[in-house]
């Protein structure tokens, strides 16, 4: 019974050292603002995807039943993977609204005023406001560079099938560079049987032309351990050297040709599917094979980063709009933090347009909103109370 006591008296001890190295990291002033930053975020979060969801299976419901949709596709396939894509899209909306909603309302119960007039700094009091704009960042990169995308190919795939019915499988006339030197060339391409037909790939050494291959059809190994593994059907190829000519031909042969079935069929948000070390080597393929179409790739590889890093300048903008006390309660900055949200992602909408269509720098345009309200959080912070 002793030894008992003693042991729970050496528990309560370690506990009380805990906490007290709890709040020599985080004050309980942190704790307190970051708790209700949180809190707020993931309410805001449940509260409008939950409306979203709501509006999408009406507009749907139609498609859903003249296709034919299991419940089970739409719930595990659709609406699984559509809360976390959308969550993540407007995370910097829901940051906006979680920092207005509860400054306002600190301010509004005069909060904030007892914290400065304590002698605590503006500056000081946006100290836990960046470590939860830096968790949700964090997270928010973490899921769309490496989680998102997967859920993602899950959801367009039952999007085509079921509520656009318009999936591309099929593509003619496909010329590609597949390694410096060797260009590859499809007359017809269909994607369901990962087979394409009158293949021509001819290898060059400078502008001389030192061989040329050509099959009737080619076949994608889709059980190979090895990418880029085809089965050429009814093969020729011919090699130059100097005057002479050799021909080798058969019936099957399997060969390695740098290319793959996604490279071949182009989906509207095919890049939305791929994480970032995926699109980093997607991009660095097709540049390499001279592709004019990696644009939205790059587009999309530096809006990952850029969106999360958002999240930090509209907390500033947000914290210092709501932070001091006026008559009106909080509506009018819910207002003003909507419309700069909505604004934001607008922006984000046109500078990607502009990249795409118009040739701006990719990179350029994944933080052209980000620059733009960087200026906007230091004049708003310039005018927060002090």
């Amino acid at each position: 019974m002793k030894g008992l006591k003693t042991t729970y008296r050496n528990g309560l001890r370690r506990m009380s050292g805990l906490k007290r190295m709890t709040g020599r990291v985080l004050p309980r002033l942190d704790r307190y603002i970051m708790k209700k930053f949180i809190g707020t975020y993931i309410f805001s979060i449940i509260l409008i995807i939950s409306i979203s969801i709501v509006f999408d299976y009406n507009e749907n419901m139609a498609k859903f039943t003249a296709s034919h949709a299991p419940w089970r596709a739409i719930i595990f396939d659709y609406y699984a993977n559509f809360v976390p894509y959308f969550a993540n899209l407007f995370s910097p909306l829901f940051v906006f609204i979680a920092v207005i909603f509860f400054t306002s309302k600190l301010a509004g119960n005069s909060e904030i005023i007892a914290m400065l007039a304590s002698g605590t700094s503006f500056k000081r009091l946006l100290r836990p406001y960046m470590f939860s704009a830096a968790l949700i960042a964090v997270l928010n990169f973490y899921l769309g560079a490496y989680v998102i995308p997967h859920g993602n190919q899950i959801r367009i795939e039952f999007e085509n099938h079921y509520k656009k019915n318009k999936k591309i499988t099929f593509a003619e006339n496909l010329q590609m560079q597949v390694a410096p030197g060797t260009v590859a060339y499809l007359h017809q391409y269909d994607d369901n049987l990962r087979r394409g037909y009158g293949f021509h790939l001819d290898k060059f050494e400078g502008k001389k032309l030192i061989s040329t291959m050509t099959a009737n059809s080619i076949q994608y190994d889709t059980i190979s351990d090895t990418r880029y593994h085809w089965k050429a059907v009814n093969y020729k190829i011919r090699t130059f050297s100097g005057m002479r000519e050799e021909i080798t031909s058969g019936a099957e042969i399997d060969t390695t040709i740098m290319m793959e079935p996604m490279d071949l069929i182009y989906s509207k948000g095919q890049q939305e599917t791929l994480t970032s070390p995926e699109l980093l080597r997607y991009i660095s393929k097709q540049q390499e094979r001279g592709s004019q179409n990696v644009v939205p790739y790059e587009v999309e590889y530096h809006k990952r980063i850029a969106t999360s890093f958002a999240s930090f300048i509209l907390t500033i903008i947000g914290a210092s709009l709501s932070s001091r006390k006026r008559k009106g309660g909080m509506g009018l900055y819910l207002g003003i933090g909507l419309a700069l949200s909505f604004s934001f992602i607008l922006l984000q909408t046109i500078s990607s347009s502009f990249a795409i269509n118009g040739g701006t720098p990719p990179i350029l345009a994944a933080w052209i909103p980000n620059i733009i309200y960087i200026i906007i959080a230091y004049f708003c912070y310039r005018q927060a109370p002090n």
